[in-house]
């Protein structure tokens, strides 16, 4: 594990043990740079009746920087993975928008977070939802499986976004639609903040550039990329903002990820991912 990985997994550990003993409905145990407690980047993303219908621990464990299943167009029946899921609010609003017919994953390295998303799914009631231990750079579905991915402000947090995107794309079914929330840097980013660990974990110094994320994701085999900027950072002057990133698996494509893979497993159980 690197120590960027190790260092998000405490933090966000944290952030979960913290709200499952708090009866308060807001993390507050953040650094200030930190997603989420109260930052401008990350407040208002949800509407009244979405926050609503959702368990208050799930609600309080909502992290991300935008509203990615309000960005997909779900649809009835859809398959949905939710990479970076934390408390589960995304993998929940994403449950009722796909139906009884459709199945929504969660997927998370950090053991308090899924204790959480799941307290918070049993909370809800969510019977086509399933928690998934792993990484976001090795996803254990199989090939071709999934309708649509999302993340909330967790790509940001990898160290290695190509194999992220790789392996969203080796998941994704042809025609899959990839549509994330992310922070992204909008101009040069200092070598200072970089390397500044609280700032990795804080959604800041992993941003990638915005035509660097469109590389990638083309890089990756993905087609109609598309980063819109939609909030701007002022801190650290204003060159970090919350975008919506798409991208689509054309229908009619030759996966050469799909045989490097060595984690196209089903999980079979609620740990058995690990």
């Amino acid at each position: 594990m690197s120590a960027i990985d190790q260092a998000v997994r405490e933090k966000y550990g944290a952030i979960a043990a913290a709200i499952t003993q708090s009866t308060a409905t807001t993390a507050s145990c953040c650094a200030p740079d930190a997603c989420g407690c109260d930052d401008p980047i990350t407040s208002n993303l949800y509407s009244d009746a979405e926050r609503g219908d959702l368990p208050a621990g799930a609600v309080a464990a909502s992290l991300g920087c935008g509203n990615p299943t309000a960005l997909a167009g779900l649809k009835p029946g859809e398959t949905v993975l939710d990479l970076g899921s934390g408390g589960g609010i995304d993998v929940l609003l994403s449950a009722k928008r796909v139906g009884p017919t459709g199945h929504a994953y969660g997927l998370d390295m950090t053991d308090d977070m899924l204790a959480l998303a799941r307290e918070n799914q049993s909370k809800a009631g969510a019977t086509n939802v399933e928690f998934l231990k792993g990484s976001i750079e090795a996803i254990p579905l199989p090939d071709d499986s999934i309708d649509v991915i999302i993340s909330n402000c967790a790509i940001n947090l990898s160290p290695d976004k190509d194999a992220v995107l790789r392996e969203a794309f080796r998941v994704l079914k042809p025609g899959g639609r990839f549509a994330v929330s992310d922070v992204v840097a909008r101009g040069a980013v200092s070598a200072e903040i970089r390397r500044d660990m609280e700032l990795w974990v804080g959604c800041i110094a992993g941003a990638l550039e915005e035509r660097e994320y469109a590389g990638k994701l083309r890089a990756a085999g993905f087609a109609d990329v598309e980063l819109e900027p939609w909030r701007i950072y002022e801190r650290h002057g204003g060159v970090f903002a919350s975008a919506f990133v798409r991208g689509r698996k054309p229908l009619e494509q030759t996966s050469k990820t799909s045989k490097t893979s060595t984690t196209s497993k089903t999980c079979c159980g609620p740990e058995c991912c690990s």
